[in-house]
């Protein structure tokens, strides 16, 4: 893919040396360290009740009571700030009028997509490698199922991944970045509340909400369940919004 490290390279640098990754970032691991802390501290609270109780004790789960809520509470701080990465990628360059002088590059246009995607893409993977540090100390202290652990972040990394991908996606309607995050997560917002409505409706419309559920597919993930489905799904969606991304894109370069 010509032109692809080129356009990668520069993502990186003008995203690194935006505000905005860094106010991102540090909110992110805030946040998550708040959430990790506080199911740390209710495990040690029910550990004490348990010491109490044994029958209690036979079924308390390290890893479901703190790694499972710490992974899908990591879900919601990725839908409140993805947006925020991804809302300058192509609304910036449709705002300066430098979108069309892209397309004028030898680079094609699949090419500069991907590229904008993997940048985004490792500055995710960064972020959440900053949450590692806490994951360590509670396996020194305890002993973690590393799996289950590979597991959870393999989830989050997916499900982050999706994120970007829609966000990408909305960035390329609009010349403002403010539209282009509100569109994000009000999209996003839909996929994470659409399961809501499953008991509501009939059998077979209750199956197709579940599947488009994006939580659904970050459970099994947060519990340790590795499903080929649940990967399926978060790929599929990622190359859904892209191909999108890219049809709208083409429809952009035809308008002039």
């Amino acid at each position: 893919m010509k032109g692809f490290m080129s356009v990668y390279r520069k993502e990186l640098y003008v995203l690194f040396a935006s505000p905005i990754f860094y106010v991102v970032a540090l909110t992110f691991l805030i946040i998550a360290g708040y959430f990790f802390y506080n199911t740390v501290a209710f495990y040690n609270l029910l550990s004490f009740q348990a010491s109490q109780n044994p029958m209690m004790a036979e079924q308390l789960n390290l890893e479901q009571t703190v790694l499972r809520p710490f992974f899908l509470n990591l879900g919601i701080v990725l839908l409140l700030l993805s947006p925020l990465m991804t809302m300058r990628l192509y609304a910036e360059e449709r705002k300066t009028g430098t979108l069309e002088l892209v397309f004028t590059f030898p680079i094609a246009d699949r090419s500069a997509l991907l590229a904008k995607f993997a940048a985004v893409v490792t500055a995710l993977a960064l972020i959440l490698i900053g949450t590692l540090p806490g994951i360590l100390v509670l396996h020194s202290f305890s002993g973690l199922n590393w799996k289950l652990v590979l597991c959870g972040y393999s989830g989050i990394f997916l499900l982050g991944s999706s994120f970007m991908s829609l966000g990408i996606f909305t960035s390329s309607l609009t010349q403002n970045q403010i539209i282009a995050a509100v569109l994000s997560f009000g999209a996003l917002l839909m996929f994470w509340v659409i399961g809501w409505t499953k008991p509501l409706v009939a059998p077979t419309m209750a199956a197709l909400i579940e599947y488009l559920s994006i939580t659904q597919h970050l459970d099994n993930f947060a519990k340790g369940v590795l499903d080929s489905r649940d990967i399926l799904y978060y790929l599929l969606f990622v190359t859904f919004f892209l191909f999108l991304t890219l049809r709208q894109l083409e429809s952009h370069r035809w308008k002039g």
